[in-house]
């Protein structure tokens, strides 16, 4: 099952954490990854750990918030590998760039939550959403987070206007795109362990229900099962992965 084998896929932000976890196990299941990033050698260091891995990879540089580089990145990637057929929004600003209350913030730093966190979605979606409705088959798979649904008091609202922009948009793109083959699902993640002070990370994984922060595999899992033919009649959906600190 979940069998990826002639897919092509493009995971954004993939050249560290949950990004580049998700490059590495869908190229473990048989797609070609285009592991973009905005640090050349970030992406070349996934691609390396991919194809040390026997699996096959392409760095493609660039800024997903630029529309017109997104759209010549994914022009790039199908001419290296072929048909785009999997897109993983995965880039995008961390809550942690900016934590201040909304009535203190200046509205200079809401511009790069949005710019990211929602038009990066968007600009991805628009330069390979039609090739996968010409063709039949797609998977659309964003990478969002908690905050994006539910309020929470820590000075993140920026943060999460953007995700929870992001989630909207993908529920209309998987109404639109749905008869076309193309399905399009948002998931929601909770605390990933980024390696930080121990202390932090082992008072942070007390607040969550299993006892754990996720890792990349966590994640990456289940974008293997969204990304698959399986997956067929699961779209507009929002999946909270987060140890169950958000239940719906």
């Amino acid at each position: 099952m979940f069998d990826l084998d002639g897919k092509v896929a493009l995971v954004t932000g993939a050249g560290q954490g949950v990004g580049a976890g998700i490059s590495r196990v869908l190229a473990a299941q048989g797609a070609a990854v285009a592991v973009n990033d905005l640090h050349e050698d970030r992406a070349q260091a996934t691609v390396a750990a991919i194809e040390s891995a026997g699996g096959s990879a392409l760095a493609v540089v660039f800024d997903v918030a630029d529309p017109s580089a997104a759209a010549r990145g994914i022009e790039t990637a199908e001419k290296a590998l072929g048909p785009l057929g999997i897109l993983v929004n995965n880039a995008g600003v961390p809550a942690g760039m900016g934590v201040q209350q909304f009535r203190e913030s200046d509205p200079a730093e809401w511009r790069k939550y949005i710019d990211l966190n929602l038009y990066g979605v968007m600009n991805c979606c628009h330069a390979a959403i039609n090739g996968m409705c010409e063709r039949g088959w797609g998977r659309i798979i964003t990478i969002s987070s908690g905050a994006g649904a539910i309020g929470i008091n820590l000075g993140i609202s920026a943060y999460g206007a953007g995700k929870g922009g992001a989630m909207g948009f993908m529920r209309h793109l998987a109404m639109e795109t749905a008869g076309n083959g193309v399905t399009a699902n948002t998931i929601a993640v909770g605390m990933i362990d980024n390696h930080a002070d121990p202390s932090v990370a082992g008072h942070m994984a007390k607040t969550v229900p299993v006892g754990r922060l996720g890792q990349p595999e966590d994640i990456a899992g289940l974008c293997t099962y969204l990304a698959s033919d399986e997956a067929s009649w699961m779209t507009g959906q929002t999946i909270h992965l987060n140890g169950g600190n958000v239940t719906t």
